[in-house]
Parts: structure tokens; sequence; C-alpha cells
């Protein structure tokens, strides 16, 4: 895991200011502290930190074919390297190294940009072709890895991080209005955009070339779910689910380095453990939480897990100052704003995991491949709502804003009247209604209808979310737009602040395109959501730990504090005039939300933590209020 940086001028090939290029590699430092490297030919600049993983003595980058024609830099890792290996030295390659990064040379040599297509890993790289002079960027299939780009004056910029772009930029970004409504609507920035105006993100499966004078973005990873047919049979789904997952464990677990686990309590990293012990070692085991005194608590659900599987385990204890103290570290760590009070408890316990190992496990992904959450519920029988005669639907309508506290209740029963699918699916995402986060800016400062340009953001996605079954069809979104860009987002800024390498195996390409393919009945079945998953858990993990409440890290406990009432601290953020947010917004809408809640009119806590979030954003990259954001 590593942190790159380039520079092209692609119009004018204006030779690359090397201090200005280190300069901007350094400040990825954090993310590669062990070594560093530059490649500089004419306009082009490539810039390189290293966090050794494999092959420790031979993977230095920039790396280059012996003939230095093609050139690569590269974070991530490639899980199925091997494989490629052994198929391309088959072809006639001579490889010098026993690193995955020279075999990204090799593949690109012999399959051109398909070559992306035969990777199965998380990755955000660069090739540069020498001779053809030509330069292509790009981002994992799952979008596991981030990389940013801005382009300026006829030159392109990219990174694994803003902070490299904000340097080479030499001076302040504004902020996108539009992209600031889409994170306090969604919660999370959908990309390409991002809050700092100019700077753009790729989304999960989508290069950047550029060539011939001219950049183009366009997607390269085209996987649309097809069903089984006929449908898998939930014997044979739960057979060959444990199989891909057992592979996937081992390709993740190739390191020369050691490797670790954060261990939540619940199934999904439950099962990875239970799965890692019949290697017969102990692993390090890794958990967040905040002790007895809270009753939804998962520290001593993850020590039992660690106790029955024999990992050498770890609890770190926080309390509520700890995260509000860390909540200003972790906003400017995270760079873009994001509202999940769970990347908190993950900056926290990824700093202790990185004093014993440099690369982490965690259990991502079964929530969004299977239907773990709340919402997957609606959408999948969501038909039924719509079946009902209008006079019920008319008499649940009336109802339902007389319930107070019960946002998301109300929200989800909104949605799922909305006629047309898409429309449906962007209301499900979406924690407010469009006129009440529109409500809350100041005249002038935003567009009409600018939530909508979530729509625009999906693009060739929708084609693929409206085949197929209606959960299939959200999940698709759901794994290509929210979970890259915002769980995974945090989860590699919250990891690589520490130098931790986070890994995902449930996110492995051969699970993510199988479970794509299985009928919603194998998803949620009688309302029992994961249901395939849990089978598979059942052979391996208690009772209890299947068909116990979700957990996550801490997640539970942070919402109960906002949803029962604000901190001093963070009501004084709201409440204070002089507070940045109110160079966009308006103070008297954003104090009726808190004044609301407080009464317990409604609950407003996402929105309000959003508020906060936003706030020590701006303050981090010390934004005035400006009404020029466009």
């Amino acid at each position: 895991m590593c942190g790159i940086y380039g520079q092209y001028n692609f119009k004018s090939d204006k030779p690359i200011v090397q201090q200005e290029l280190r300069e901007a590699t350094r400040t990825l430092t954090h993310r590669g502290p062990d070594d560093e490297g530059y490649y500089v030919e004419r306009g082009l600049g490539l810039g390189f930190r290293r966090l050794s993983i494999i092959d420790l003595s031979g993977g230095h980058q920039p790396m280059s074919d012996v003939d230095e024609t093609v050139w690569v830099i590269f974070n991530g890792e490639i899980y199925n390297f091997i494989e490629l290996r052994a198929e391309l030295q088959a072809k006639g390659h001579v490889f010098r190294t026993r690193s995955d990064t020279e075999v990204l040379i090799y593949a690109y040599k012999q399959w051109g940009d398909d070559f992306l297509n035969r990777l199965n890993g998380m990755f955000g790289l660069a090739v540069w072709d020498a001779r053809a002079r030509r330069l292509i960027v790009a981002r994992d299939a799952m979008g596991i890895k981030p990389v940013y780009y801005r382009m300026e004056q006829g030159a392109l910029y990219f990174a694994s991080e803003v902070r490299a772009l904000l340097r080479s930029a030499g001076r302040r970004i504004d902020i996108d209005a539009v992209a600031l409504n889409l994170f306090l609507r969604y919660r999370y920035t959908p990309a390409p955009l991002t809050l700092f105006e100019g700077i753009k993100k790729l989304a999960a499966g989508t290069m950047l070339v550029v060539e011939g004078g001219n950049a183009r973005v366009h997607r390269w990873y085209r996987f649309v779910p097809e069903p089984f047919d006929p449908p898998k049979r939930l014997v044979e789904a739960k057979r060959e689910l444990l199989e891909l997952y057992e592979g996937a464990l081992a390709r993740h677990l190739i390191a020369d380095v050691p490797v670790g686990l954060l261990l939540s309590g619940g199934m999904d990293s439950g099962l990875l453990l239970a799965l890692m012990s019949k290697a017969g070692k102990s692993w390090r085991t890794y958990t967040v939480g905040f002790g007895t005194s809270f009753e939804d608590d998962e520290l001593e659900d993850a020590q039992r897990m660690a106790r029955l599987f024999s990992s050498e385990h770890t609890s770190v204890e926080m309390t509520r100052a700890t995260f509000e103290h860390a909540l200003s570290k972790v906003v400017s760590a995270v760079e873009e704003p994001v509202a999940a009070s769970s990347m908190i408890p993950m900056y926290i316990v990824c700093e202790r995991a990185r004093r014993d190992v440099k690369v982490a496990l965690i259990g991502q992904g079964p929530d969004e491949l299977f239907g773990g959450y709340t919402r997957h519920l609606g959408v999948r029988y969501g038909r039924l709502w719509r079946a009902m005669p209008r006079p019920l639907r008319a008499v649940a309508g009336a109802v339902l804003p007389r319930l107070r506290r019960n946002e998301s209740l109300k929200r989800g029963l909104y949605a799922l009247d909305v006629p047309d699918r898409l429309r449906r699916y962007q209301n499900v995402f979406s924690i407010m209604p469009a006129d009440v986060i529109d409500g809350l800016f100041q005249p002038g400062v935003l567009e009409p209808g600018a939530g909508d340009a979530i729509l625009n953001c999906w693009g060739e996605l929708q084609e693929a979310a409206a085949r197929g079954d209606e959960l299939t069809g959200f999940q698709w979104l759901e794994l290509q737009s929210s979970l890259p860009d915002e769980l995974l987002m945090y989860g590699d800024k919250m990891s690589m602040a520490h130098g931790l390498e986070v890994r995902v195996p449930y996110l492995d390409r051969t699970i993510v395109e199988y479970a794509q393919r299985l009928d919603a009945t194998l998803k949620i079945r009688w309302g029992l959501r994961k249901y395939v998953h849990r089978q598979v858990c059942l052979d391996f993990l208690p009772s209890e730990a299947v068909r116990g409440k979700k957990r996550g890290f801490a997640v539970n406990v942070v919402d109960a504090w906002f949803q029962r009432s604000l901190s001093t601290s963070m009501d004084t953020t709201l409440l204070d005039g002089e507070s940045l947010m109110y160079g966009f917004l308006d103070a008297v809408s954003v104090q009726r939300l808190l004044d609301d809640h407080r009464k317990g009119l409604a609950d407003n806590h996402k929105l309000l933590f959003s508020l906060v979030v936003l706030e020590q954003w701006l303050r981090a990259n010390d934004h005035s209020p400006m009404a020029a954001a466009h």
C-alpha cells in the first residue's frame, strides 16, 4: 500500500519542476513511510511513496520494463499476480522481481488497456507508455483505492489523496456548492465530484486516458449482473460461496509482513477469523468499543470470538471524550467530509493495530452484497407497499407526518412510493427530502435541483441498476457508488493515516460478481437479511453470533448519542453564528433543525452530525465563508 502522485503537461510538454513534484509527493509520506521514488521525462513526472508489503527489497517504484518503455506507479495489491505472472512468463516475458507491480508492466505490454479486466485486486495506478506518449490512470473495479485528479491549463495532476493536489495547486480551492448539497443529502459525495471545485475523483472501475493532447474518462469495468439460469439453490449457493470465501481469503493473506484482523464481534469478521484459524496459527485481532458502561457495545462479543479461535486479541476502549477529541483529526485525515460516525472508531483501532502489523483484514462487504441493512428490506418488499390500494396508502401518508423521531421510517415509506425505480433508489439513499436540504442554503448559493446531480454521477450505472430484480439493482448502485465513495474511502484514509494497509476479502471480484448474480430470495428470505451468507456462517460460528443484532465499529453507540442529545461542544458549533458553514447555509434554518431535535419533534441526528462534520472540515481546510461557491 502506497501513495502515488503524478503530473503530465500534455498540451505543452513543459518540463516538470522536480522540486514541486517532490513536495507534492511527500504530502503522502504517511501512506508510504518506507521508501520514495521519482521518474521525470520532459512534461511527465511520477512520484511514489512506498509501504513495503510484498517483495520488500525488490518493489521500488516507479518501475519499468528492461527497455524503459513502460513505467508504472501503483497503490494497492493484485491478489492474482502469481497466476498472471506465470501466464506472462509462458508468453516469453522475463521478470526481475517478485512484486505484483512488475506484473502490471508486462500485463499492459501483453494486453494493452484490457489488462485491467484481468486484475483481481485493489488499486489506484498509473501506466506511462513512453513510446506512445500515453498515460492511463485507473481505479479498481470495486473502488477500494481512491484516485483524485485535477486538470488545469493543459496539465493533469493526479494522486492517491487530495492533499497532494492542493499542494500542487499552490492556492486555496473554492467549494463546489452542488457537491456540498449532495454531501448533506446523502452523507457522502459521489464520484466524480468532491467538495473541492475542480478536483475530481475517478469512479470505481473507471480510467482516465491522456494521449494526443486530449484527456478522457471512461468505464473499463463493464460487468453487468446477469441472474444465474437456472437460479442457484440454497445448498449449491452456500457451498460455492464458501469455496469463493476460502479462495479470496488465501489470496488476501499473501504478504511478507505481519497480518492481523479488525474484529467487530459480529458474524462477518467472525467468519474471516474462523477461516483464518483453519491455517493453524494464532492471528492478531483488534476491536474498538466503549466498554461496559454502554449497553450496546461489542468489546465483550469480540473477546468471546477471539477466545473461540485463539487469536492474540487487543481491545481498544474509547470514551465519548475520546470520540469528540479525535473528530477534528479524523475529518482532516479523511479529506472529504463523510458523515459516518464509525470512521472515528476506525481511525482509533487502526492506530493501535499498526503498532503490531502492517496489514489488517476487515469484514466489510456482506451487507452490500447480501442485503444487510434495514433499507434493503424496504427495497426487497417495496412492491407489496406499492400494491396496496391507494386509499390505504393515503391513510398511512396522513399518519406518518405525525410520527415523531421516526425519520427513517417516514423517509423509507416515502421513497418506496416513488414510481420510477431510479428515483426510488435516490430517495432511499437520501437522509432528508430535497426541499429540506435545499432550504438550508442561503439564497443564490445553490442552483435548483442540485441534489438530483447524483443521477448524473451514476451515469452508465443506471442501465444496469434498472435491470433485473429491485434488490439487485439497488445493490449494484451501492457497490459502485456509496460503498467506494463513503465506507471504502474513509476506510482507506483512516488506515493509511497510520501507514496500515486494510484489505477487504469479501470484495474480491470473484465473490462480488457471484453474489450479484444470485436471486434476491437467497439474500433476504422471510424478512431475514443476508440469508445465504448466514447459512455459511452457521457452520463456523456460534448461533448467537449469527443471529444477534447487527454490529459495526461502535456505530450503534455513537448514533445513539446523537439521537438522544448533542454534546455541548457540538451544540456550540451549530449555534455559533460565526461558524464557517454559514457562509453557505442559513443559520436560522440550521438552528431550527437543532431546536426540533431537542424538543423531540423530529430525529435530525444524521443531518446534525453531517453539519458538525462539515464545520470541522471547513476549519481543517481553512475555508472562511465564501459567497463565491459556484
